[in-house]
């Protein structure tokens, strides 16, 4: 089919919310999807993002307008809560629609190198377990196997990334790409609208509701438009304004490379952020953070952790300080939610010990939502907390809260039972936050937010002063609020990712197990930055290797005695290094001896780094 060709048209669209037609989601709304063409939708919760697939899809007819569709278009579609036949082998769920059945031979479909890439890609390798009984993650890798192992003119993704591990997630984003076929997702992970879409449908909601704005490009590209747009309109929305800003800055600061070329003036879009400062400012939120916590925080010693099946954590040690922001990585039932609840001390060692800070106020979201009163109000759920909260400099009231977690005034009045899930776990994080905690695990705290929420979110963590664990297959999120990774491979220890994401995809990649999803082939397993300092600091203190035994007496003297050598060293090289600069300020006019102190530092800052790392084991030896 040849690009450009209009797969399905929207004419003068319109779509109500079933049995309120005085809700519009959609308003007379044009546009097409294109042979060829990658496009992902995005908007708040409730926006009419469902809507408009069901409606381009054919699952509901248009309250108005008219859906046109080319003759023999093939499409295939993935809903958010596809249901499978009850008692279904897999293989009749995934191979069946293509006459695959129990008889046929494997020869007869392993031939085909479609099929092969989906379910290796995917993780499947057992084509004869059922349905029933598996996890949600494990349903929705069949639901995606079916979709893509047909040939088909449109693929259409409803959140396909929700239960997907970072490694499944990137794989799906990889496949996408080189298919030649169209796609249409609606999804709030913007890694992956980054990394799969040439268009952003954004499907208005508020003053907007009923619109639907086309933006070439993917996330990013959507950003700077937003911020463009912010500029040239005289709304009143200002803070909606302020966080398109600030996420565009840490886009153009922190994340390069992330946007294709923009169709607009990319010198009006600098003009918003000229002023704008780090998302963060780590100094100061490092001073709060050990004010507020003291040294210790969470340590785990010589900690074993097991599952009915296999060891986790066998025998590791590993240290959180203050201020630390860690996200926490690994294929689904490798153990991350597991170790949440064992750092949380709401599961029990199987060995070891964890050692907790007299300070340490934590709170942890889990993956499961708080029960409350149905009939309790937002605010009176808030407010049942605190009245008021501290937020790095600034005192909140809980209206004030709820309204940077994406609750407006009017919205605060709602009752619990009326809110969707999105609202339930945006109304369960700020309870947390509200209680003033100092240490904070989340587990998938992306789960069911939409991307204006999910800026909300960051924005809230920025200038949150405390110590932050995060488990989360949005990997813009972790790049975005830790700095540090860790991983769990499956070999009892606590991996430090000093490349982040990138390294941990590149190190799954090299394992001689299948790169791809933890494999379905059984049921799933259930699921239950490192210390401040330099970076060799932190990648020693974080990586989480098995315990050593205790140091001797005379190790431990030995090694005082070597510490304090190397601070000696340590002094004598900033001392150098403060040196140098000033010698490169006055050298500003001297080209080739400005080259020669630069040389000069970058060996110092290397070396400097290395008797760093020397230290660090030495101070520990010597602390027993």
């Amino acid at each position: 089919m040849a690009d450009g060709t209009n797969l399905i048209n929207f004419e003068a669209v319109t779509a109500t919310v079933p049995g309120d037609g005085s809700r519009v989601l959609l308003d007379r709304v044009s546009l097409g999807v294109a042979a060829g063409e990658r496009i992902g939708v995005v908007g708040l919760n409730g926006g009419g993002k469902t809507t408009m697939l069901d409606v381009l899809t054919g699952a509901r007819e248009p309250d108005g307008g008219r859906v046109s569709r080319m003759r023999g278009v093939r499409i295939a579609v993935v809903g958010q809560h596809n249901i499978l036949p009850a008692g279904a082998q897999v293989r009749d769920v995934v191979l069946g629609p293509l006459g695959v059945t129990a008889d046929s031979a494997d020869h007869e479909w392993a031939a085909d190198p479609l099929i092969r890439s989906v379910l290796n890609g995917l993780g499947i390798t057992d084509l004869d377990r059922t349905v029933d009984g598996m996890s949600g993650g494990e349903r929705r890798r069949v639901s995606l196997a079916a979709a893509l192992v047909a040939e088909s003119d449109l693929i259409v993704l409803d959140e396909p990334t929700n239960h997907l591990d970072v490694e499944g997630i990137a794989w799906l984003a990889e496949h996408l790409v080189a298919r030649r076929c169209a796609v249409l997702v609606v999804t709030h992970d913007r890694w992956f609208l980054d990394a799969v879409c040439t268009r952003t449908w954004e499907v208005g909601g508020g003053d907007t509701a009923g619109r639907v704005e086309s933006y070439t490009g993917g996330y990013a590209d959507w950003v700077y438009a937003r911020a463009e747009r912010a500029r040239q309109s005289d709304a009143a929305e200002e803070r909606r304004r302020n966080l398109a800003r600030k996420e565009l800055a840490w886009l153009r600061r922190g994340a390069p490379a992330r946007t294709s070329k923009p169709k607009f003036r990319i010198e009006a879009a600098e003009v918003l952020i000229a002023d704008v400062p780090d998302p963060r400012n780590a100094p100061e939120l490092m001073a709060f953070a050990s004010a507020r916590l003291g040294r210790q925080v969470l340590e785990l010693e010589d900690a074993t952790l097991r599952v009915p099946d296999r060891t986790l954590l066998d025998r590791v040690t590993w240290r959180l300080g203050p201020g630390d922001r860690i996200g926490l990585v690994g294929v689904n039932g490798s153990g991350k939610t597991t170790l949440l609840r064992a750092l949380g001390g709401e599961r029990e060692l199987d060995g070891g010990r964890l050692v907790t800070g007299k300070t340490v106020r934590l709170a942890h979201l889990t993956q499961e939502l708080v029960d409350l009163p149905a009939s309790q109000r937002v605010l009176e759920a808030v407010e049942e907390i605190a009245r008021f909260v501290t937020v790095g400099r600034n005192e909140l009231t809980a209206s004030s809260m709820l309204e940077r977690l994406g609750f407006p005034a009017a919205r605060q009045w709602t009752p619990v039972g009326e809110l969707s899930g999105g609202e339930r776990r945006r109304l369960q994080l700020t309870r947390l936050l509200m209680a003033e905690p100092n240490v904070l695990l989340l587990d998938e705290p992306t789960n069911d937010l939409d991307i204006d929420t999910l800026q909300r979110l960051e924005d809230l963590l920025d200038g949150w002063p405390g110590t932050l664990v995060v488990v989360s297959h949005d990997r813009y999120l972790i790049e975005r609020v830790c700095d540090t990774v860790v991983a769990l491979f499956g070999e009892g220890r606590i991996t430090h990712l000093p490349g982040g994401i990138e390294e941990y995809l590149k190190r799954r990649a090299a394992l001689p197990t299948p790169a791809g999803p933890a494999a379905m082939s059984s049921p799933a397993r259930s699921e239950g930055r490192s210390p401040a300092g330099s970076p060799a600091r932190q990648a020693a203190r974080s990586a989480g290797e098995p315990a050593q035994p205790a140091a001797s007496s005379g190790e431990r003297r030995d090694a005082q005695k070597e510490a304090r050598r190397l601070e000696r060293r340590l002094e004598t090289l900033n001392t150098r290094e403060a040196k140098l600069h000033t010698a490169l300020a006055e050298a500003a006019t001297d080209p080739p001896r400005l080259l020669e102190l630069d040389a000069e530092l970058r060996a110092l800052v290397a070396e400097r780094a290395t008797v760093e790392e020397e230290w660090l084991l030495a101070a520990e030896t010597a602390e027993g």
